[in-house]
């Protein structure tokens, strides 16, 4: 993770990212239905995992449950993520100390054996369980179920003065989600490079059948744990 989590403390109101040159594509008529469908009945399917992690969380650590976090949306304007706490309350103090040992390349900050990360933490990371309360960002229209992962705002150059590589708007035309070709391809493992590959990947080809392929992939490359950090 790239931005340190929350400790629970009221967030500023979102900022609109400005002269950005991103174009906006059209949503494809079936995908809200199908964010509103899928969204509704992962939030009752999962409702008592999310009820335990949310308990384990407050039992094996001090601060919040859940943290809240801005990211950059559709165009990049900001929106604020939700997921559950899987870091240490000093987070922000000791990010500083750890940016020489980012093992990721472009601007994400990722490191496999982050000492911010409970021991907790880890667990509901490496099987994705964290992501779980941003099923509540579909529903309220956030975030899509497939489309690139959102980063955060931190990550992504806002400012007309900015030198912005097209590859990094062309992810912002779509809205972001939970699952893309990057979820199901090896996460971490992946450079930034081929990660925004991806994304532009599933920016050209989203479709219905698609969205439902990466959905299914979904599953096994969770529950494989693959480049989970």
């Amino acid at each position: 993770m790239s931005q340190v989590e929350q400790t629970g403390e009221r967030l500023a109101p979102p900022r609109v990212a400005r002269d950005l040159p991103v174009v906006i594509l059209k949503r494809p008529a079936w995908k809200r239905p199908l964010d509103i469908v899928g969204a509704l009945a992962g939030l009752v399917l999962s409702a008592p995992l999310m009820l335990l992690a949310a308990l384990l969380v407050k039992l094996t650590s001090s601060g919040p449950a859940v943290f809240r976090q801005e990211r950059a949306g559709l165009g990049g304007k900001p929106f604020v993520v939700y997921k559950f706490r899987s870091m240490y309350s000093d987070a922000e103090q000791l990010k500083r100390f750890l940016l020489p040992f980012n093992e990721q390349t472009g601007p994400a900050f990722k490191m496999k054996d982050d000492p911010r990360i409970t021991p907790f933490g880890r667990v509901i990371r490496r099987l994705s369980i964290d992501e779980l309360p941003q099923l509540w960002n579909v529903l309220k229209g956030d975030m899509s179920l497939v489309g690139p992962r959102p980063l955060p705002c931190d990550e992504v150059p806002c400012h007309h003065n900015m030198c912005v590589p097209q590859r990094q708007l062309c992810r912002l035309s779509v809205k972001p989600g939970l699952t893309c070709y990057w979820q199901v391809s090896g996460r971490s493992e992946i450079g930034f490079q081929e990660w925004l590959r991806l994304d532009m990947r599933y920016v050209r080809e989203q479709a219905f059948l698609t969205d439902l392929k990466l959905l299914l992939l979904t599953i096994p490359a969770v529950l494989s744990g693959r480049g989970a950090t």
